[in-house]
């Protein structure tokens, strides 16, 4: 695919919005109508593959400031989020399909149970999307009012004959069996997609993201479409962006409330709390198992120098639940999360503020040294959990520059790193993504540590 600058940025200033091309069962449901006596449907929110629930953390605000109550709403944890190589073959610390399945279910009875409602709203995004589908089609429909599918690969990431076992394959057993019938939706359930033009990672015709330049996956940008759904285009958004950019909160509100948003942006709250979850990666795989033992502390640091201002503001010690928290920060705060987890570099994440209060501010620690760190004085990295860089969709700038680490066109890294020599250790990088920017401190290596500019957005 070739993609000018020019084109690139036209698509993501005006984000337009299309119905998908996918034959008149596109167009079989609407926008869904409000639920019977006009309160929104309680909603849970389900993360993808090897993810957690603090992703949904800016749409939880955005809900909340257009008058959602919190306790109507869950972001569901996956205690093993990252899948199998094969579905049918148990992996350490991964799940299968059917393991997906059963915990989304355990947690729609208890929102259920929680709220009284007798049906709830699933919003997922990529590998969560299939555990929604898996749900409904295996006796969960009448539990459910919509499905909202954010960028899932419901017609697989590749269509190859081998490697059939692997649940993203949409020739194997598992997709074959959700999209099978004239409809691949089910009747009483208001389901939505919503789709990339063009720049979902996992939507693409070539298979270079999967190694393989140049070998036909069998998948078209137009593989998150289901028929019998209402299918929508979001424009030049990438694969995490088609759930929680501002764009797809509109989409996935409207649809759910029946309603248009009051407002995109987020609410500041007076009083803002923070807590969490600490998680683990045991043998490097990336978990939602708490981790126990682990020491959280928060300091407020300057926006221009990221420099601490003051002692901690909040320290505490993880328990067998491994929750820590509640630190209370100051809405307009730039802080600093000090990660000490058994086994891992002590991390430093410095974030922009935090607007409203959650409870959903996970921690994981950053993952060893590399060979590649090695004789660095100092490992920054610059994070951007709720999407990809797109260069030259976005501006990109770490450290002054636009990273080298990061491959332009379809937006496929998530994070880049700095390494500086030792006499550097101490000075300040600056991390600037379109308009956010976050000023991290570069601590010694030589003391297994690790800087993070986590953006928000």
């Amino acid at each position: 695919m070739s993609l000018s600058r020019r084109t690139i940025l036209k698509g993501a200033g005006t984000l337009p919005l299309a119905l998908g091309n996918f034959g008149r069962s596109a167009m079989a449901q609407t926008a869904a109508a409000p639920i019977a006596g006009t309160e929104t449907p309680p909603v849970l929110f389900v993360h993808g593959n090897g993810d957690h629930a603090a992703l949904w953390i800016t749409t939880l605000w955005r809900m909340e400031s257009n008058g959602v109550p919190r306790d109507r709403m869950f972001a569901i944890d996956f205690t093993d989020p990252l899948a199998r190589s094969d579905d049918s073959k148990p992996e350490p610390n991964k799940s299968s399909t059917e393991d997906q399945r059963r915990e989304l279910g355990e947690a729609i009875k208890e929102l259920k149970r929680r709220t009284g409602a007798s049906r709830v709203a699933l919003v997922g995004n990529s590998r969560g999307g299939y555990s929604i589908r898996s749900y409904i089609k295996n006796g969960g429909a009448a539990d459910v009012s919509h499905a909202v599918l954010c960028g899932v690969p419901n017609h697989g990431v590749f269509a190859w004959d081998d490697n059939l076992g692997n649940e993203f394959n949409g020739r194997g057993p598992f997709l074959r069996g959700l999209n099978e019938g004239e409809s691949e939706v089910t009747p009483g359930i208001a389901f939505l997609t919503l789709r990339s033009e063009g720049l979902d990672k996992y939507a693409q015709a070539d298979g270079r993201i999967l190694g393989k330049p140049g070998i036909p996956t069998g998948i078209t940008a137009e593989g998150p479409a289901l028929k019998g759904a209402t299918n929508l285009v979001l424009g030049a958004v990438d694969h995490r962006e088609t759930a929680f950019h501002p764009r797809a909160f509109r989409e996935i509100y409207k649809f759910i409330a029946g309603r248009e948003p009051d407002r995109l942006a987020i609410t500041p709250e007076a009083q803002v709390k923070l807590s969490g979850l600490v998680t683990g990666t045991p043998g490097g795989v990336q978990t939602n198992r708490p981790v126990t033992g682990a020491s959280v502390e928060v300091y407020r640091v300057s926006p221009d120098s990221g420099e601490r201002i003051g002692g901690a503001i909040h320290a505490s010690q993880t328990g067998a639940e491994g929750r820590w928290g509640p630190a209370r920060v100051d809405p307009s705060w730039y802080i600093e999360i000090v990660l000490t987890s058994p086994g891992s570099p002590t991390t430093h994440a410095y974030r922009s503020p935090f607007p409203r209060s959650s409870d959903v501010v996970h921690l994981r620690a950053a993952g060893p040294l590399r060979p590649a760190d090695a004789g660095a004085g100092a490992i920054v990295i610059m994070s951007r959990p709720r999407g990809y860089f797109g260069i030259p969709r976005d501006v990109v700038l770490f450290d002054g520059k636009e990273p080298a680490d990061v491959k332009a066109g379809v937006p496929t890294d998530s994070a880049t790193t700095l390494r500086i020599s030792a006499a550097e250790v101490g000075r300040q990088v600056t991390g600037l993504f379109n308009e956010e920017r976050i000023v991290a401190r570069a601590w010694p290596a030589a003391e297994n540590r690790i800087a993070v500019a986590e953006l928000t957005y």
